[in-house]
Formats: C-alpha cells, sequence, structure tokens
C-alpha cells in the first residue's frame, strides 16, 4: 500500500510523492529555548519522531532539519529578566532540551541549527524580498507587504479581507484571526540590550518567522518535502513562512504540510493557572518513567486531540510493562537450551501471523500515520504470543523477537536486553513454582515472602510465571 499523508495545505489524504526518488527532506519546527518544554510540546516532537522512523522503515533516506530559536521576543525577555547573556541563557535550555529528547527516545535530527547561526542566510532573505518589492522599511524594522503576495491565506484560510492596508505587527506571536504585515527584521530598540547585528540592512535582529524560511532553504533546498509542526503554527508563522519563501524564490516552498492537533490535559486546555500544567521533569518527578510518556503522547492519531491524564499514564505504563515481559519471555524461551526444547519444532503458523500482524501493522500506518490501528494489531499479536508461549521453540522465539526488533524501529518503547536474575532468586522461584503445582500453598506463600526480601517477586500468568524486580 502508498503511504498517504494528510496534507493541511489541500485539506485531503494525498500519496506521499517526494521530489527526489527514496529522498525525503523534512523540516520540524524545534522549541524556543526560554523553558524547559511542555508535554504539549512534546507531542509535536514525538508526532515528528514517528513520521521520521516510519519513513526510514518504509526505506527512504530522511533528512530531518529541526531548529533550535534562541533569538526572539521571549528568550530576549527571560533572558533580561534573569540577568544572563542571550547565549548563555539558551544554551542551558537547549541542553535541557537534548536531553529530554534522549529521555524520550526522540531521534536526534539529522541537523540542529540555530537561529543565530544563520543571521547571514535571513539577511540575504530580507535583502531579496525588498528587491522584489514584497517587503518594505519603517520606522521601527523592514516588513513583509501581505497586499504584494497573492495567494496569502492558503494554507490557513484565513480571511484576507480583515487586512487592514498599511497595518503591521512587530510582535513574533500575535493574534490568530486578524493578518496584518509582519516583521521580517526589527531595528535595535533600547529593550534589546546587546542583542543585536550589525549589517547591510540595519542594526537589529530577525523577526521570528524570517528564521524557519532562512535556514530550511539553506540546509534543504528552496523546495523540499514535509513540514511539520503543531495546529497552533498554521497561522500566522506558518503561513507567513510560506509567503516570504515563495515570494523570494518563486518556487512552491513545501509539497507536505503536516500539523498534530493541541494536548489537553484532565480534558482542559493546559494552564499554569489550573495546576495541569507539566514538563517531562515535573512527571519524571512523580515516578513515571519516560517510556510511559513516550507511549502515551505517541499513541493517540496526531491529528486527534489528546487527552493527557495520569491515568492515562498508569494504563500507558502497563502497556509498556506487558511489551516487556514478552520480551523477556521470549528471550528467555530463544535462550532454552534443553533436551525438551530442542525437540520443538518450528511452527509455521509463527511465521504467518508474523507476517499478517506486520501487513496489518503497515496498513494502519500507511494510511496517515493511523497509529492507534497499528497498536491494536501489535496487541492484538501480543495476545496470541501469548496464548502459545508455552508451546513456542526457541526458533519460534527468535522469529517473534526479530519481528518486534523491526516494529521497534517506528514505536522506539521496547527494550530488548534482559535483565540478570540472581541464580538464587531463580532457584526460589523454581521452588515456589514445584510447591503450587504440588497444591502446599503454605510453602509458596513462605518462598514468595522470601524472594520479596529479597527485592524480587513472581508474576503468575497463564503461561507461566515471570520474575520481576521490585522497583
Amino acid at each position: 500500500m502508498v503511504l498517504m499523508l494528510y496534507n493541511t495545505l489541500t485539506r485531503k489524504k494525498e500519496d506521499f510523492i517526494p521530489l527526489k526518488l527514496n529522498e525525503v527532506k523534512m523540516y520540524s519546527c524545534g522549541p524556543t529555548v526560554y523553558n524547559y518544554p511542555h508535554i504539549g510540546n512534546y507531542r509535536a516532537f514525538m508526532c515528528s519522531d514517528i513520521l521520521k522512523r516510519y519513513l526510514s522503515y518504509k526505506g527512504y533516506n530522511v533528512t530531518q532539519v529541526m531548529n533550535i530559536t534562541d533569538v526572539d521576543d521571549k528568550t530576549i525577555r527571560d533572558s533580561k529578566k534573569e540577568k544572563k547573556s542571550l547565549k548563555e541563557f539558551t544554551e542551558f535550555y537547549t541542553f535541557a532540551f537534548l536531553e529530554d529528547m534522549k529521555a524520550l527516545n526522540l531521534l536526534a535530527p539529522d541537523i540542529m541549527p540555530k537561529a543565530t547561526e544563520y543571521i547571514d542566510e535571513m539577511v540575504k532573505l530580507v535583502q531579496k524580498l525588498l528587491e522584489k518589492g514584497y517587503a518594505y522599511k519603517a520606522n521601527d524594522g523592514i516588513y513583509f507587504k501581505l497586499s504584494s503576495f497573492k495567494e496569502y491565506g492558503k494554507l490557513s484560510h484565513i480571511d484576507l479581507s480583515q487586512t487592514k492596508k498599511g497595518s503591521r505587527v512587530s510582535k513574533d506571536e500575535y493574534d490568530k484571526t486578524n493578518p496584518n504585515d509582519f516583521a521580517l527584521w526589527k531595528f535595535w530598540e533600547k529593550e534589546d540590550g546587546d542583542v543585536f547585528w550589525e549589517t547591510k540592512i540595519g542594526k537589529g535582529r530577525p523577526g521570528w518567522h524570517i528564521e524557519c524560511s532562512a535556514m530550511s532553504m539553506k540546509l534543504l533546498g528552496k523546495s523540499f518535502d514535509i513540514h511539520t509542526g503543531g495546529v497552533d503554527l498554521i497561522f500566522p508563522h506558518h503561513e507567513n513562512e510560506i509567503a516570504q519563501s515563495e515570494a523570494a524564490t518563486g518556487k512552491k516552498f513545501v509539497n507536505y504540510w503536516m500539523h498534530n492537533e493541541y494536548i489537553l490535559v484532565e480534558g482542559k486546555k493546559m494552564s499554569k493557572s489550573l495546576g495541569n500544567f507539566y514538563t517531562l521533569r515535573d512527571l519524571l518527578a512523580k515516578g513515571y518513567d519516560a517510556k510511559s510518556i513516550r507511549y502515551l503522547l505517541l499513541s493517540t492519531h496526531y491529528r486527534q486531540q489528546l487527552n493527557f491524564t495520569l491515568e492515562g499514564l498508569e494504563a500507558s505504563k502497563h502497556a509498556i510493562e506487558r511489551i516487556k515481559e514478552l520480551v523477556d519471555k521470549l528471550k528467555r524461551k530463544a535462550g532454552e537450551e534443553d533436551t525438551a526444547a530442542k525437540k520443538k519444532n518450528h511452527d509455521k503458523t509463527i511465521t504467518r501471523l508474523v507476517e499478517n500482524t506486520k501487513i496489518g501493522f503497515e496498513e494502519a500506518m500507511d494510511d496517515d500515520l493511523n497509529i492507534s490501528q497499528a497498536l491494536a494489531m501489535f496487541f492484538e499479536f501480543i495476545t496470541e504470543i501469548n496464548k502459545i508461549m508455552d508451546s513456542l521453540s526457541p526458533k519460534d522465539a527468535e522469529i517473534i523477537l526479530g519481528f518486534l526488533t523491526h516494529i521497534d524501529k517506528v514505536l522506539g518503547v521496547m527494550t530488548f536486553e534482559v535483565e540478570e536474575i540472581p541464580e538464587e532468586i531463580v532457584k526460589l522461584a523454581k521452588k515456589r513454582q514445584e510447591a503450587r503445582n504440588n497444591k502446599n500453598y503454605a510453602e509458596s506463600d513462605k518462598l514468595r515472602d522470601l524472594m520479596k526480601k529479597k527485592g524480587y517477586y513472581v508474576d503468575d500468568a497463564a503461561s507461566g510465571y515471570v520474575i520481576k524486580k521490585i522497583a
């Protein structure tokens, strides 16, 4: 099946056809490094991560650029509050973001440019827009003239009749309903302190919107395949990116625009005033595992609102535990060397089950990354394997593990290293099982309590028991 993606530009699903055979160039709007990103930010980064992983899974050579916004209104404002240089301030939060990415197992972008490293490219882009009549100088900066770009609004479907002639906005983020001429370059003001660049277009700093256009076109070309971000960026940020980029080059900027929906927390908009505002670090401090957080963030289709709840996190924790238990059982099964295990023949029904699950998983993901359906197929597979675990041969277990490893290239939630259980604990677990088989429950309970004192317990299931370490 051909991969189909929903394109915000056309408001429909389209067959994905890259500009260059087997190569995909994608740009993902990254963080503004003025604070720790919240879980809503990480949902956007997770969606682009799953997209990149699945494109790679399908054999595409993917080049992903994710920017770091280290100069804008907010970084300047908050660095001054903390009485730190812009560089010192933004580097602290950039490093924190990289730590969070690693914790969530987000693939590192191939290129992660900082806005402050591409000022020359921004200046050249503004110069070109001035030369072509798409921009003009005002007292406080250089602005893009909306009326000069006839296709303005094609992404967001914003009503251009609301535009007030000559109306300008210098702020990076502004009214989401009324389009205005927006700042490409902001002339230096006293409030900017030592944040400025002396350039051919004047002393000042870039507007937020010009940063992404300059960096993406420098690193990916004047036209590229995919641009991702949250729905909150459709207007004005992405609309402005299209206008300034296409006005400068005369070429289509991006072929596929992909936007993820908002995140809710306990059914409400996330807000510090409501006490439901979480960063990744807040959740880790509460004792939640990063893999569980990753699973919850990826488990809802990217175009649906995700209701993030602590109850949902607990459910994600159980889902991760269920996957880990399966992997641990299979690893032990694959390593069995006793005579009975060696006599078991490979069951061809396992091969068929794996293949059918793989087909179902890929069909779901090919349908605009329908992760919910893909995960449903995956957990049906886990249920079926658990039913027949005792009858599996080591070869069967190896085949299933190979499939799980393949699937995890997309999901990124599995751990394939089996934790070494002390031999003493293994022997206690075997004695306990023998006592249970002989219905000697008093002895069984005694051995259970002894294991507990040593930091382990046994999780009993129809397919056999699993030894676990007490967290």
